[in-house]
């Protein structure tokens, strides 16, 4: 009889704390997506871009997400708008918008892109940006971002300014785009552009 009663005991306990993680993890997915509607007038609804020049964030990874909104709200990334923004958001909220962003699909953009400039570009990546931005910049498990099939000026105008001083690249990248330049020519960044922006 005890061992019946403890036994019923530790399931209601068991269960009550199941509940208990349901509910919470609910509130936090909640609190997400209500946070994420502030998000939706530029980066599209579930993050899904409208263009042209603002990428989507569906389907990015939790940490891409949150370094950037760290990185936009103490300043060390530049932006126009996105500093002023980050800086009303806590940890915590940045952490539900990167669970609620997370799990969205990833939508790649239909825009036009000259094949010629896509071959030569999707040479490029294979050479010197496939270890950083693996399965052509569409894994998410690179914590890097999407690449492939953002919009194309989004595209050019972050080349611009990796390229003008304007945001510091990291190390291995900076290497990297060193190096394409001295050997493909500065013609390298438009067909990447290019291949990036093809679907």
């Amino acid at each position: 009889m005890k061992k019946t009663t403890l036994q019923g005991l530790l399931g209601v306990v068991a269960v009550s704390g199941l509940l208990m993680a349901t509910s919470a993890q609910a509130e936090i997915t909640a609190r997400g997506a209500m946070l994420a509607n502030t998000c939706v007038g530029c980066h599209g609804t579930n993050g899904v871009s409208t263009g042209p020049a603002i990428p989507t964030i569906a389907g990015i990874s939790k940490a891409y997400f949150s370094d950037n909104m760290k990185s936009y709200r103490d300043g060390s990334r530049p932006s126009t708008v996105m500093g002023r923004l980050a800086k009303a958001y806590t940890d915590e909220d940045i952490a539900a918008m990167a669970d609620y962003f997370s799990a969205m699909k990833y939508v790649p953009q239909a825009q036009s892109a000259k094949a010629d400039l896509v071959a030569k570009g999707q040479k490029i990546h294979t050479k010197y940006c496939e270890k950083c931005h693996s399965d052509n910049g569409t894994n998410p498990a690179d914590d890097s971002g999407y690449l492939k099939g953002q919009w194309k000026a989004y595209l050019q105008y972050n080349m611009h300014d990796f390229t003008n001083g304007v945001r510091e690249a990291p190390e291995k990248m900076a290497k990297k785009l060193k190096e394409m330049e001295a050997a493909e020519g500065k013609d390298a960044y438009a067909a990447l552009v290019e291949f990036y922006a093809s679907k």
